[in-house]
């Protein structure tokens, strides 16, 4: 990255912050489709980012990767886990923001990277250095904090950041670019969420078309939505180190928790604020360790030492390209 023209850094860095900034306001963008319902809406997200996906693969002539997935029974199977685990992140999403739960949404978010280490000790068997151990642990105990301020366990937090580190790890494992990777998996999705909207317009309860043509575009919208933001990642992915991009991806629950307080107005008492500020404090502990050791892999290299220390975890989150 450090021959890239400074030109090429700042478009990355401007796709960056594209990215995530949509991201972190998509939260305002759901309640627009009311009346729709969160399946109703979450079956026409999968439509339309496929239209929207294909029409500019077909574009971009990048269909040469589907042909080889086709002959693949394993990445095949891999990407049909990896659309089940995305439906149930949008599902859980779409339905969290459109019943008044935005904050609670923004710190799932907040905790896919201790989820993500966490998952890597358990499922990889990786080593974690002592801050990190020190980072999850704060997070266990902000968990406990505020299901004592929620009366109950985050549950919707905790399964949009399991649902989406586990979407990460099995996306890790198929190895397809972001827009492509979207592209299959919408495919998979494509025949489910279309039956599902041919019978709910069978019994009448579709709102496509019953509420005007204005709601009407904004439920085709939803492909716009989904995939604009991931073509602008990809941009940033190729032009800007990594560990920025680690950085970066704290905009978008950043956003939609100032969202959630400000503009929603949900309920914010002292309990919660100690829970998401035990979770702020895991990540500062997570973001310092990932860059110190960052940096030593660097004078590492710089000396001609041949460095084998794993890319952080923070980092390794921040190559997770589909969000809520």
């Amino acid at each position: 990255m450090a021959g890239k023209p400074k030109s090429e850094q700042r478009t990355g860095l401007l796709n960056g912050f594209a990215a995530y900034g949509m991201w972190g306001l998509v939260p305002l963008f759901w309640p627009l489709l009311k009346p729709a319902g969160a399946v109703e809406i979450l079956a026409h997200r999968m439509v339309w980012s496929l239209a929207f996906v294909g029409i500019a693969l077909l574009a971009l002539r990048r269909w040469a990767w589907a042909g080889k997935l086709l002959r693949q029974p394993r990445r095949l199977a891999l990407i049909t886990v990896a659309a089940a685990l995305i439906t149930v992140n949008w599902g859980v999403y779409i339905w969290a923001v459109n019943s008044g739960h935005v904050v609670e949404a923004s710190l799932g978010y907040f905790i896919n990277p201790l989820v993500t280490i966490a998952m890597g000790v358990l499922l990889l068997k990786e080593r974690l250095r002592p801050v990190q151990w020190t980072a999850v642990g704060v997070c266990l105990a902000a968990v406990l904090v505020l299901t004592v301020g929620y009366g109950r366990p985050p549950w919707i937090s905790l399964c949009l950041a399991f649902s989406f580190a586990t979407y990460g790890l099995v996306k890790k494992k198929v190895n397809l670019g972001g827009v492509e990777s979207l592209a299959a998996e919408t495919a998979v999705q494509f025949l489910p969420a279309l039956a599902y909207l041919l019978w709910l317009g069978g019994r009448g309860e579709a709102t496509f078309g019953a509420e005007g043509a204005g709601h009407a575009a904004l439920l085709a919208a939803t492909g716009i939505v989904t995939a604009l933001p991931l073509v602008c990642f990809g941009a940033a992915a190729i032009r800007v180190p990594l560990s920025t991009l680690g950085l970066l991806q704290y905009m978008a629950p950043v956003f939609q928790f100032l969202l959630g307080v400000f503009y929603f107005h949900e309920a914010m008492p002292p309990e919660r604020w100690a829970g998401f500020a035990l979770v702020w404090l895991a990540l500062i502990l997570l973001t310092w360790d990932a860059l110190r050791a960052a940096r030593r892999g660097a004078r590492a290299l710089r000396a001609g030492v041949d460095s084998t220390m794993p890319a952080p975890p923070v980092v390794e989150a921040a190559t997770q390209d589909v969000r809520g």
